[in-house]
């Protein structure tokens, strides 16, 4: 008998796409914002019954407590908000490809540890480069080396937003530029860096929402995957 596609979970309210990976090439990933606790803990006790490795994003602490209570195994990232499970005895992911994952500023790093959370659930290898913002553009040509040969980056930046124009002129790949929501007044909550970012010169830079470290993260670890398979 076929296996069914979709599972009811959480009393009906709550549908888990059970032939995500077919598709897609990877698991549902459960946005946790919004949800309890104890939904999330259902979603990712379902995946693990499957054999899948769960992701959940924008997951509160005190709900990551709870989540570990009835899944012993949940790994919680406090900085990116994310909880991650395996199956008890399952083997390290295949790494395939490389991203690097690139701040603009220190203030920056919760959205930039999603997007390399995601990218180590997905097992694309990740190189980190911290604080390299305009303010100081000597520090990114001193890192270019770490990131030369990465099948897609990863740009988080704020303020102005102007880091992803500058570091795709140095590369050869994707990058991927996430604004996000730090600044003062004028960068009306990540709209200035949103907008700088649209409009960027560098013909490789394509834009995610504000402070979407998933998304950022999702859309490199696809395109390291595809470049590794080739």
């Amino acid at each position: 008998m076929q296996e069914p596609l979709s599972q009811p979970l959480a009393d009906g309210a709550v549908t888990l796409d059970a032939d995500r990976r077919r598709r897609c090439g990877y698991p549902e990933v459960v946005y946790g914002e919004g949800k309890s606790a104890e939904t999330i803990a259902e979603i990712l006790a379902a995946q693990l019954a499957r054999g899948e490795q769960g992701l959940a994003t924008r997951v509160a602490a005190d709900a990551a407590e709870r989540i570990a209570l009835r899944l012993p195994s949940a790994r919680y990232n406090a900085l990116a908000r994310t909880v991650r499970v395996a199956p008890e005895g399952s083997h390290p992911v295949e790494r395939r490809g490389l991203v690097a994952v690139v701040t603009a500023g220190t203030t920056d790093l919760p959205v930039a540890e999603e997007a390399a959370e995601t990218l180590d659930w997905m097992g694309a290898a990740v190189t980190r480069v911290n604080d390299v913002g305009v303010a100081g553009p000597h520090r990114l040509r001193e890192r270019l080396a770490d990131f030369e040969s990465a099948d897609a980056v990863v740009v988080v930046a704020g303020m102005e937003g102007a880091l992803p124009s500058v570091l795709g002129g140095y590369v050869a790949c994707p990058v991927i530029a996430v604004p996000t929501s730090v600044g003062y007044g004028a960068n009306l909550g990540g709209m200035a860096a949103l907008l700088s970012m649209l409009n960027s010169c560098a013909s490789n830079v394509a834009v995610v929402n504000i402070d979407a470290g998933f998304k950022g993260g999702y859309l490199a670890g696809i395109i390291a995957a595809r470049a590794a398979a080739r």
